[in-house]
This record gives structure tokens, sequence and C-alpha cells, in this order.
């Protein structure tokens, strides 16, 4: 068994991030510090569609794009920035948005619902 399986990780990362919903979305983007960034894997971004202005980041390469040590960093992706995340439901969201506070960004969120609450919302 598990000592820490995948909801308790969620549970940790919601507690720790702000979860932002798609009404309010466009409000905190009114801010030039504020990064939006899709963490889908590229085919579904590509198949799918993305918010536009979003950054990508693969959730699996998100903390190689977001150290600038990193030879693939991203410069959008700035610690002093406000990062909010955004996947197809929300779970892969709530983990990058708590790696990027882990790993020293100021402040993140994540998108309640991601990319399938903002495509049904707008």
């Amino acid at each position: 068994m598990l000592k820490r399986g995948f909801k308790a990780l969620l549970a940790e990362a919601n507690a720790a991030i702000e979860t932002v919903s798609v009404q309010d979305l466009p409000y905190h983007l009114e801010d030039p510090n504020t990064v939006l960034v899709d963490v889908r894997g590229v085919q579904e971004r590509e198949e799918e569609g993305a918010i536009p202005g979003s950054l990508h980041a693969p959730r699996g390469l998100l903390e190689f794009l977001a150290d600038p040590e990193s030879q693939i960093y991203i410069a959008a992706l700035k610690p002093e920035c406000r990062v909010i995340c955004y996947c197809g439901t929300g779970g892969r969201s709530a983990l990058a948005a708590k790696t990027l506070l882990d790993m020293g960004f100021r402040e993140t969120a994540s998108l309640a619902g991601g990319y399938a609450a903002w495509k049904s919302g707008r």
C-alpha cells in the first residue's frame, strides 16, 4: 500500500495553493504579472485547443521549464510572477501549482475544473 497516493497528494496540493474559478480567471489575467500555464500534454493541447494567451509547459517537463538553470527554461515563468496552471479537469494543474510553490514561486494557483470547465463556461 502506498504511503501517500494521488488522493493524499491532491489534498496536500489543494490545501497549499489557491483555486481560481473560470468566472474569475479574466480578472486575474488583467494583471501583467500573472502567467497562465497549460500543463497538459502536447497531443491534448493540439487536439483540444488551449486558452488563448497561455504558455505550454507539459507537466512532465515543468520543473525543467520553470528553472532558470535549465537549458529549456521558459523565461516567462518567473518565480516572482503569479502562475495559474490548468490541465484537462484540475488534478494535474493542482499538482503542478504545488510543485512550482515548492520550487520557490511566490504565488501559484490552479484553474478549477481545468480546460473542460473553461470551454463549457465561455
